[in-house]
């Protein structure tokens, strides 16, 4: 008897773009903040002027946000925009010659980007939303339910992210508005180091009151139990729930 053909083993299929981890998120922002201020310190050390100094190190997110794209072939919308920020505060820059423009820069662009977010509040997929997406989907208190379910059917969940990106716009324009009062009032040279200091100090303190806002609100209670159940519709603060479900998503 002749045997059964033995099946042909599926097609391999093209690898799913990998996802940025925690640990790539952290490098890049490593990069992108800590190589310009110490490529500002080394320039000054070695001779150059302020103005050059500040020039040069400048360049570095541009140049991260290019890298990025040249590898993945895709460029994050926040990578995007700081990138075109800093190139036209560049320009400008040239334009003037101002020193004192030059080191507020980190400020008009972070405060952009507060408005930014804020503008996105009532968009249909909020920024906070997409930031952290990559990050926490099926990873984190998750029972493995998309987020695009979560956020069609849990009108809490779409709220949840919408109050987390209106608490990281108004963190960054305050973020910038302090960048901006720094560059014309303290001595040129402290400026670099206490702005580099300043994004830690900003981004702990956005961590820990999202984080405790999370906790609050029941986020996680609704990652955790999906969207097909009254926790996951419209789960609510300190653990309060509701047994019908939410109005139809609008968006």
């Amino acid at each position: 008897m002749t045997p059964p053909a033995t099946p042909a083993p599926p097609a391999a299929s093209a690898p799913a773009p990998r996802p940025r981890t925690g640990r790539r998120t952290a490098l890049v922002m490593a990069a992108d903040i800590a190589l310009p201020i110490g490529l500002y310190y080394g320039l000054r050390a070695a001779g150059v002027s302020t103005y050059l100094a500040l020039l040069v190190s400048a360049l570095v997110p541009a140049v991260s946000a290019l890298v990025q794209f040249l590898r993945e072939r895709r460029l994050d919308g926040m990578a995007a925009f700081v990138a075109g920020v800093i190139l036209l505060g560049l320009a400008v820059s040239l334009i003037s010659g101002s020193t004192r423009f030059m080191l507020a820069k980190d400020g008009w662009v972070t405060g952009l980007g507060g408005l930014w977010f804020l503008g996105s509040v009532r968009a249909r997929r909020p920024l906070a939303f997409q930031g952290a997406r990559p990050l926490l989907e099926g990873r984190f208190r998750s029972d493995g339910t998309s987020w695009d379910v979560l956020w069609e059917e849990s009108p809490r969940f779409r709220e949840i992210w919408r109050v987390s990106t209106a608490i990281w716009g108004v963190a960054m324009v305050l973020d910038g508005v302090a960048r901006v009062l720094m560059a014309y009032v303290l001595p040129v040279d402290l400026v670099p180091a206490l702005g580099g200091l300043l994004w830690p100090v900003t981004l702990v303190l956005l961590q820990v009151v999202n984080g405790l806002y999370y906790e609050w609100s029941g986020l996680w209670r609704i990652t955790r139990a999906g969207a097909g159940t009254s926790v996951g519709l419209a789960a609510g603060p300190a653990g309060v729930t509701g047994s019908e479900p939410g109005p139809p998503a609008t968006g």
